[in-house]
């Protein structure tokens, strides 16, 4: 995995075993409460075995264990290989290439390949794409389909208020490029080991490590071979030490080190919590009479009501077939903790303008993922010694426009050009250990992103009123359209998603239709179709901090909440082996990695940390 100078013969097996115990996605086997999992929650064995957890030096089990890891060191490592880091990535090698100056900059992927954890509408401000490369056409970027037409409407259950689409509103298209994300990242890391950037997909960072000095100095991949119950394997491996002079995260929405960052350096300190919202996304292949390559279509409305955040999309696409890609999001500060969004998802798509694109069609992916929504109120501090945050970990969302690509991938590039002249310094006068680049934020405020974010600042938060989707309507065609956002004010979110819902004895139970198999469908085939698999033997990754509170308090307030936001069938109820009760059960197979537990659980216990490196969903350009 790395240059042969760098590193012992030892190290050689310990990546040789961990390379052999990262298996292919094969058929994912995906477990509800017919396939009955030891992780549950009945009184003599634990749901959490992770390390994490039960700590390893307590467990009589690790005694005589070796627990050394092996070091290597870059001048940059970076987290996460998606259109952030890697574009962080490109412009570092560019910089460097054009100078002829050394610099080594490796980027760890927990994907099996890039852009297999990717998912996005998406459609695309290409700004970013082209300052990072002018000729992208030439160079075959896959951007196959620009939009040519939008659609805008609030649906009643029945019905369709079509709504024109004034320049300068957010959801104004034009220029812009409907795509596959996961097919752009993958292109864009072909792009960045052409320049020299070393890519290691398949290896999860599932640890920050520090300096003496407080200061961080790299990360650390995670151990394989550790049995269910928390004991180790005969093929137990440490995982390897990736030192840097900085680290970048750029891990994603929700991204499991960022979490501990912020706790570490108090970087949320001067900023309002995050909110967020989850995406749900099909690929189907519709009869070709209904398809319209390069149209995007907008909804508002039925089957949510109004004080419900939430819309949807469906985007033609134009790759040679007729593709469609369809979505559905709901705002994770939702209240009624009988709703599930998967099964709004499912309803939606029987509303008649829906249903008209979709008979006769075929569905062939599934998938989800959670999103930022705070924007500009609740972007944390963005450096700290040693390292910096970009993309969507922070959050750089446009909301109202539904994008953050392009705005993601600014950030990578500006976080680049202040790093640069700090690594590759002659004579650097550093405070710590870990070089501090505080000129990424003066970089970013005076760029583009926060501008537009500044723009859009009050647009979310403006729902929260009595006329909810309507106000905010209202709001966003006053204050936005006629001011651009200059208004003298910043209007506030409600606090933490995990605290918005109400006692289940408070709200009124939603009743579902059966899925009919043809435009809605249920929740395993769904899954399915996300290729998700993980190795069966290892420590269930969705961790909880106390096994008791699911059942004590989840269930007896909420009626169990998360069994209804998770949308991949991780989380049920089911009964104890004896006795009266229920207990819970965990279908860690099933995660689709969309932290939606971790941030809606009203109680807070449950901690989404990394599993075996390859393990997940495989999308297919999604």
């Amino acid at each position: 995995m790395f240059p042969a100078s760098r590193y012992t013969c030892k190290a050689h097996r310990c990546i040789r075993a961990l390379v052999t115990l990262q298996k292919d996605p094969s058929a994912p086997q995906l477990y509800s409460s017919i396939h009955r999992r030891t992780c549950s929650s009945a009184s003599t064995t634990r749901i959490t075995t992770h390390y994490t957890i039960h700590p390893r030096d307590k467990d009589a089990r690790w005694e005589g264990m070796e627990m050394e890891r092996f070091a290597d060191e870059a001048d940059v490592v970076i987290v996460g290989g998606g259109p952030a880091g890697l574009s962080a990535a490109i412009r570092l090698k560019q910089l460097a290439n054009e100078q002829e100056k050394e610099l080594r900059v490796c980027l760890v992927e927990k994907a099996p390949q890039l852009g297999a954890h990717t998912l996005s509408g998406a459609c695309l401000e290409p700004r970013a794409l082209i300052e990072l490369f002018p000729d992208w056409k030439e160079r075959g970027a896959p951007l196959h389909t620009p939009v040519t037409e939008d659609v805008f409407s609030i649906f009643t259950e029945k019905h369709r208020i079509p709504v024109p689409i004034l320049p300068g509103l957010p959801m104004q298209n034009h220029g812009n490029y409907i795509v596959r994300l996961g097919n752009l990242v993958r292109w864009l890391g072909e792009q960045a080991e052409e320049l020299g950037v070393e890519i290691y997909p398949g290896y999860a960072a599932a640890e920050v490590l520090f300096h003496e000095d407080g200061s961080v100095k790299g990360i650390a991949t995670n151990d394989v071979g550790i049995a269910k119950d928390g004991s180790p394997k005969d093929t137990f491996e440490r995982g390897m030490e990736l030192h840097a002079k900085v680290t970048v995260f750029g891990e994603g929405c929700h991204g499991h080190l960022a979490k501990q960052l912020y706790k570490q350096f108090n970087l949320r300190e001067n900023c309002e919590p995050q909110t967020y919202a989850i995406g749900l996304k099909e690929l189907w292949m519709i009869d070709e009479k209904k398809w319209k390559p390069g149209r995007t279509e907008h909804s508002v409305g039925w089957p949510l009501d109004r004080h419900t955040y939430g819309g949807s999309f469906l985007y033609h696409l134009n790759e040679g077939e007729p593709l469609v890609a369809l979505g559905f999001v709901v705002g994770l500060d939702y209240s009624n903790p009988y709703l599930s969004p998967f099964r709004e998802f499912q309803r939606w798509k029987h509303h008649p303008f829906i249903a008209a694109t979709l008979e006769g069609g075929q569905r062939i992916a599934y998938g989800a993922r959670a999103l930022n929504e705070g924007g500009f109120q609740c972007i944390p501090k963005l450096t700290f010694p040693g390292g910096l945050l970009i993309g969507c970990s922070p959050g750089f969302m446009n909301v109202p426009k539904i994008k953050g690509t392009h705005t993601a991938m600014k950030s990578g590039i500006l976080a680049a050009e202040a790093i640069f002249p700090k690594v590759t310094a002659e004579n650097l006068d550093s405070e710590t250990a870990g070089l501090h680049i505080p000129e990424y934020s003066d970089n970013l405020e005076n760029s583009s992103v926060w501008k537009e974010l500044h723009a859009v600042r009050n647009i979310r938060p403006s729902f929260h009123n009595y006329f909810g989707l309507y106000g905010g309507m209202v709001y966003t065609g006053i204050f936005y359209w006629i001011l651009r956002g200059k208004e003298p004010w910043t209007l506030k979110h409600r606090g933490l998603d995990a605290n918005q819902l109400k006692p289940a004895k408070d709200c009124k139970p939603i009743e579902y239709p059966k899925p009919d198999g043809k435009i809605s469908f249920d929740l395993l085939s769904s899954v399915a179709l996300s290729g998700t698999n993980h190795e069966g033997d290892q420590p269930p990754h969705l961790t909880l901090k106390d096994d008791r509170i699911p059942v004590e308090k989840n269930l007896a307030i909420y009626d169990g909440p998360e069994q209804r936001f998770c949308p991949a069938g991780v989380y049920e109820y089911v009964p104890v082996e004896t006795g009266d009760g229920m207990r819970l059960q965990i279908n860690a197979q099933n995660c689709v990695h969309c932290k939606t537990c971790d941030i809606k659980d009203p109680s807070q216990n449950i901690n989404w940390v990394v599993p075996e490196g390859g393990g997940g969903p495989a999308y297919n350009g999604m």
